[in-house]
């Protein structure tokens, strides 16, 4: 056959079956693997042979799944993690040891930024710059830095990373670009396509779309997730397989989810730019949004996410919050039922204030991550409760 076209291998790439021919993808919940003879057993804990001893080091379902989504992301392999935190860390762990530095982005994750501000325990330095500031990231970079860690697009004011700007200054440096792309999925973006060196997702948000089950995923070239394969296997911060089973399925539906609920994203986005209540709309496809060039350039599409600042602080954020109807109160995203959330007091509440700040989190913002609800239903629920604000 011609080259297969990525939405085909979301559906019929890298699978197991049994010897019963089965058309779904099989469950294999075992921990452990059964050997016919001695001999085979050492070949298998070896290497030397294919195969699996136990479920800690490798299963068949988290194979394929991981599997499958290198092939989306354009990676030559990828691992999966229990969560997107246990992938961010295992890169971490897997390539910094004492006496190193890590370069990170101001415009991440609050759990992302209370891990990276634990490093110091471990003889790890770490500077935060400026995401959109290349000069920042090339005057901040040393000769022991190892990894240049970015959240693209970020959580939650969409800020746009030059992926290629950044590759060229890691290896211009002898380190890694290290991008997280639990935002976007690879349906919107494939950080490898412009040199970073490994993507790390959370499974947990747009690849499940469902909101069921937690994971996460490292795809890069084959050489570094051996390396950090030595780790996870170790540590036994692995995916579970019915998790796998779970996600593989997510995968199956995530080209068609995605389109939607990009498109009902940006129209939201359109709307709500012409909200008398609202202040200011983030969002990567808006023609008036900073980076709106990078974002067509590096995107397929503007993303399921969207953030923007209501007149009248905090205390009318948490009105909007908590008078939507369809909206759910809930900190995760990437689901097909949209979510609401106010970053300043929860996924950035242990962020200190000074930092949120100046990072541009302000108390008057909200995050939406868009779902695949009627437009028109979605733009009455949050009309409703914007009109009545002081």
């Amino acid at each position: 056959m011609k080259k297969i076209h990525r939405e085909t291998l979301a559906i019929r790439g890298e699978r197991v079956s049994s010897a019963y021919n089965e058309h779904a993808q099989a469950l294999y919940l075992s921990s452990s693997f059964t050997f016919k003879t001695a001999q085979e057993a050492q070949e298998l804990f070896l290497g030397e042979r294919a195969g699996y001893t136990y479920s800690r080091t490798a299963n068949p379902n988290v194979d394929a799944f991981a599997m499958r989504l290198a092939s989306l992301e354009g990676a030559e392999r990828g691992i999966a993690t229990a969560t997107g935190m246990a992938a961010i860390q295992a890169v971490f762990m897997s390539f910094m040891q004492a006496g190193d530095h890590l370069l990170a982005s101001k415009s991440l994750f609050g759990s992302s930024i209370g891990l990276i501000n634990t490093l110091h325990r471990y003889g790890i330095a770490v500077d935060f710059v400026n995401q959109n500031d290349l000069s920042q990231w090339q005057d901040k970079i040393r000769p022991n830095t190892k990894i240049l860690f970015v959240e693209n697009v970020s959580n939650p004011l969409c800020e746009i990373a030059d992926l290629n700007s950044l590759a060229n200054i890691a290896h211009q440096n002898n380190a890694l670009l290290v991008v997280d792309n639990s935002f976007c999925t690879p349906v919107v973006q494939q950080p490898l396509l412009f040199g970073a060196d490994l993507s790390v997702s959370s499974a947990t948000k747009g690849i499940d779309g469902q909101g069921r089950v937690m994971g996460g995923a490292i795809c890069g070239a084959s050489a570094l997730i051996d390396t950090v394969w030595g780790h996870i296997r170790t540590s036994g911060e692995v995916l579970s397989p019915f998790n796998a089973w779970v996600l593989s399925s997510g995968l199956e539906t995530l080209f068609v989810r995605m389109e939607k609920q990009c498109a009902n994203a940006l129209e939201l986005a359109l709307w709500l730019q012409n909200q008398p209540q609202v202040e200011k709309v983030y969002y990567p496809f808006l023609p008036d949004f900073p980076q709106y060039e990078l974002a067509r350039k590096q995107q397929t599409m503007g993303g399921i996410v969207l953030s923007f600042a209501v007149v009248g602080g905090k205390d009318n954020a948490w009105k909007v919050v908590d008078n939507v109807e369809l909206f759910s109160r809930t900190g995760n995203l990437g689901d097909v039922r949209s979510t609401i959330t106010h970053p300043y007091t929860t996924t950035h509440a242990r962020v200190d204030d000074k930092e949120k700040i100046a990072c541009g989190i302000t108390s008057n913002l909200l995050r939406l991550s868009v779902g695949l609800e009627h437009i028109d239903d979605l733009k009455d629920d949050l009309y409703n409760v914007l009109s009545k604000l002081d």
